[in-house]
């Protein structure tokens, strides 16, 4: 079920009413058959995958805690390798088949082709999947106690909000809640429903009218030229943050409203200065799992120089492959792996040359610098994720030179502006469009220096009120209402 149907304009008030009708002690079982239908508006035969992998790491967590030495890692072990297993299967088993039968045809290798099989990525596999992983990991590691409820542990892993693209939950911040018992609290009512408003702004009205901009020229990328691949990447950049962080957003607003906290997501990742701060604000929920449950494992910084690089590398470059099964995705992942080995190498000869130099490195001109450098070497890495194939993301970065000299020659003769830019858009488009970047970077700029949501608190009733009307009839008006799916449902 999509946040952005109405299917889930029903659903969402009728569960959440009946959540504050029924005794605590119900509470829970609402709240899984709630998760089970929402899932299975999908793809329902799928939900099988879903408590095939609960009962194992069930089972596990208990007997990872029951027992003693070696037994433990064993449970552990026989649970990743049950959740990678399943995860593989259907999400790569194509595209390592795929691979290998090039590569025999490459040798020349004949009749020995591997079979594609005709499978469908269940929804949000990915996300479920690391979730579910980390409720074993942290019993290990004797950070979580086993859940003997087996239905608590299933809306864990179920949980609807979050169930299908995250945020990707600890088990020590949530499993707790499902037993805690949550009373009507206006402001958590209120709170969680500005969210989701504004995770809707983000998603109907910004992302979802910018992909009507960028998927014509990503899916054919050979005819456009290059100002206007320029401008399809910078779009991208904002419709895939608008996307997921509004989807985060509105799971976070639907779990608040009921009085649950789910972790944040993102924190204006495109102020970052450099790719390891975007890191630190993007996709919180599974940098953090790469980090706490591979980087670290890998054995981090604290291991020689060379081990250290390859840790990082080798965490993105998994990163880029968790994403999708997809050579674009892979090389997206390792440069971002190269882009963090290489600050790393280069910090203390940047850090001479500013002295050098003379220049502060703590002034503010330095900052917007960083900034956008950062925003720069993301923008160009998204060209891969976003990109059909390999061929056509270097295409594309090839042609981001003259795209840019494009543009500079357009401003000199002031002719950007005018009629449509080789049939990608028009002038109203293009205003709009950057005008709606404008508002929410100016949201993001805000929102750095202040509590926005208690500075419009602060205000007077027809202030706060006029600004929520503002905000449901832009989505009115301005959002694309044809049901798209958000573009991390695919992983």
């Amino acid at each position: 079920m999509l946040f952005n149907s109405l299917q889930f304009l029903i659903f969402f008030p009728i569960v959440t009413v009946m959540y504050f009708l029924l005794p605590h002690r119900l509470r829970w079982f609402h709240l899984l058959v709630a998760s089970c239908i929402f899932y299975m508006a999908f793809v329902p035969k799928y939900i099988l995958i879903l408590f095939f992998t609960i009962l194992v790491d069930y089972v596990a967590g208990i007997m990872i805690e029951k027992s003693t030495g070696g037994k433990r890692k064993l449970f552990l072990v026989s649970s990743i390798i049950a959740n990678v297993g399943v995860l593989a299967f259907f999400k790569y088993f194509n595209f390592v088949s795929s691979n290998l039968n090039e590569l025999l045809q490459i040798f020349h290798v004949q009749n020995t082709a591997i079979p594609l099989l005709n499978i469908l990525l269940p929804i949000g596999l990915s996300f479920h999947t690391f979730q579910a992983m980390s409720y074993t990991i942290e019993v290990y590691r004797g950070n979580q106690k086993a859940e003997r409820h087996l239905g608590i542990y299933s809306l864990y892993v179920m949980f609807y909000p979050q169930l299908v693209a995250g945020p990707i939950e600890r088990p020590q911040n949530l499993i707790h809640q499902f037993h805690e018992e949550h009373s009507f609290n206006y402001d958590n009512v209120t709170g969680g429903l500005k969210l989701i408003a504004w995770g809707l702004f983000k998603k109907l009205v910004i992302a979802d009218r910018l992909a009507y901009l960028t998927a014509p020229v990503f899916n054919h990328p050979h005819q456009y030229p290059a100002i206007t691949l320029l401008l399809a990447l910078f779009f991208f950049t904002f419709q895939i943050f608008c996307d997921f962080s509004g989807y985060s957003d509105i799971a976070i607003g639907t779990a608040r409203v009921m009085g649950f906290k789910l972790m944040t997501n993102f924190n204006s990742p495109y102020h970052a200065r450099s790719i390891s701060e975007f890191w630190s604000r993007w996709h919180i929920s599974l940098s953090t799992w790469f980090r706490d449950y591979l980087y670290i494992t890998l054995g981090g910084n604290r291991v020689s120089i060379p081990r250290w690089y390859f840790n990082l590398f080798f965490v993105f470059l998994v990163s880029g492959l968790w994403h999708g099964a997809n050579w674009t995705f892979i090389a997206w992942g390792a440069l971002h792996g190269f882009y963090l080995v290489f600050a790393i190498i280069a910090a203390k000869p940047k850090q001479k040359l500013l002295a050098i130099a003379g220049i502060n490195q703590k002034s503010k001109m330095l900052a917007a610098v960083r900034v956008g450098i950062t925003f720069i070497l993301v923008m160009v890495a998204w060209t891969f994720f976003r990109a059909n194939n390999i061929a056509d993301a270097v295409f594309i970065i090839r042609q981001l030179p003259l795209g840019i000299k494009d543009v500079f020659h357009d401003i000199k003769t002031h002719t950007l502006w005018l009629g449509d830019i080789e049939g990608f858009m028009n002038k109203r488009e293009l205003l709009l469009s950057f005008a709606l970047i404008s508002f929410l970077e100016l949201v993001h700029y805000i929102q750095s220096r202040t509590n926005l949501s208690k500075l419009v608190n602060k205000q007077p009733i027809y202030v706060r009120w006029t600004v929520y009307y503002a905000v449901i009839v832009a989505i009115l008006c301005l959002g694309v209402f044809n049901n798209s799916q958000f573009i991390y449902f695919q992983f």
